[in-house]
C-alpha cells in the first residue's frame, strides 16, 4: 500500500513539474471572455512549444476615431461585415506610409464586431510557420476568427513565408472556414524586389533558365490576399482635423484646439511627416502640457 501512495506521490509531483513547464489550454470562460490573443512561444525541455495568451487589455480605438480612412473603413467594415455573418469574405492586406492607421483600423473592427463573435489573433512575423498548428486550433471553435500579423514584410528565404502562402492558398478556406487573414505592411509586395530580378535578359552559366519567374514569385504573396487596401499620409488639413479630434477627446475645449493648430505643424514638421500616429501622438503631449491637473 506504501508503494501505491509514493507512486502517486511522485507522479503528482512530476505533473506538478510538467505544468510549470507546459501552457495549459485555454479554459472555455477564456475563449469567450477574452476577444484577442497572441500567439506564444515558451522554452520546455521538450523545445519550444507554442500557445495562445488571452490579451488582458485590449485596444479601445473605435472606428470613429480614425478620420479620412473612410474608403478603406467602408471596404474593411463591409468585409468583416459579411465574414461575421456567415457570407464570403477575403482576406486583406493594408499597405501605405507608416502611422496612417493600417494596425489602427483593424483593431477598431474587433471592437466593432466584438459582441458578433469576432476574436483576433495577434502572430509576429517570425512564428508564423506556426500558422497550421494555430488554424487547427481556431477551427474547433465556434467563434469567428482574424489573425492579425501587423508590419508584415520578409527577407528571401524566411520560413514563414512559405506557411503564410500556403494558408492564404486554400487552406484556410479549406479547413478553418472560420478564419481570415489581415496583414498591413509598408511594402505593397512583401518581399524585397532587387534590380538583378530585373535583368531578365542577361543569361550567364549560372544565371536562372527562366528569370522573369523570380519577379512573378515575389509579387505572389501579395496577390494571395483577395483585399488590397492603400494609406497615404493626410494632407495639411487633414492632419490638423485628426488633431482635432484627439485633442478633444482628451478635454481640450474649442478655444484651446484652435490655439494649437501652429504647434501642431511645427511638430509635424520635426518629424518630417504627417500621419494619424504623428497627431496621435501631438495631442498627447500638448494635453499633457496644458490640462490642469
Amino acid at each position: 500500500m506504501s508503494d501505491s501512495n509514493d507512486l502517486t506521490q511522485r507522479l503528482s509531483l512530476l505533473l506538478g513539474y510538467l505544468e510549470q513547464w507546459l501552457p495549459r489550454p485555454l479554459t472555455d470562460a477564456e475563449w469567450t471572455s477574452s476577444i484577442a490573443f497572441r500567439w506564444r512561444r515558451r522554452q520546455s525541455f521538450l523545445g519550444s512549444i507554442g500557445f495562445l495568451q488571452p490579451l488582458a487589455r485590449v485596444a479601445s480605438i473605435q472606428l470613429d476615431d480614425l478620420h479620412h480612412v473612410e474608403r478603406q473603413k467602408t471596404a474593411i467594415v463591409d468585409n468583416t461585415r459579411q465574414f461575421v455573418s456567415g457570407r464570403p469574405a477575403n482576406n486583406v492586406l493594408l499597405t501605405g506610409a507608416r502611422g496612417t492607421g493600417k494596425s489602427s483600423l483593424i483593431k477598431a473592427c474587433l471592437q466593432s464586431f466584438a459582441d458578433r463573435s469576432l476574436r483576433l489573433v495577434e502572430v509576429d512575423k517570425d512564428q508564423l510557420v506556426d500558422l497550421p498548428e494555430i488554424l487547427d486550433l481556431l477551427a474547433a471553435r465556434p467563434e469567428k476568427f482574424v489573425v492579425f500579423c501587423d508590419d508584415l514584410s520578409f527577407e528571401s528565404g524566411e520560413s514563414g513565408y512559405k506557411a503564410l502562402k500556403s494558408a492564404l492558398d486554400g487552406s484556410l478556406s479549406a479547413h478553418a472556414d472560420n478564419v481570415l487573414v489581415y496583414a498591413t505592411s509598408n511594402r505593397r509586395h512583401l518581399l524585397p524586389e532587387m534590380m538583378k530580378d530585373n535583368e531578365s535578359y542577361t543569361h550567364t552559366a549560372d544565371s536562372e533558365i527562366h528569370p522573369g519567374e523570380v519577379v512573378e514569385e515575389k509579387i505572389s504573396l501579395s496577390e494571395r490576399f483577395g483585399l488590397w487596401l492603400s494609406f497615404y499620409p493626410p494632407k495639411q488639413d487633414e492632419y490638423l482635423d485628426m488633431v482635432s479630434h484627439w485633442l478633444a477627446q482628451l478635454g481640450l475645449d474649442a478655444a484651446a484646439v484652435e490655439a494649437a493648430r501652429g504647434d501642431a505643424l511645427v511638430w509635424a514638421l520635426e518629424r518630417g511627416s504627417r500621419s494619424g500616429r504623428v497627431a496621435y501622438q501631438f495631442a498627447h503631449h500638448y494635453a499633457g502640457s496644458h490640462l490642469k491637473s
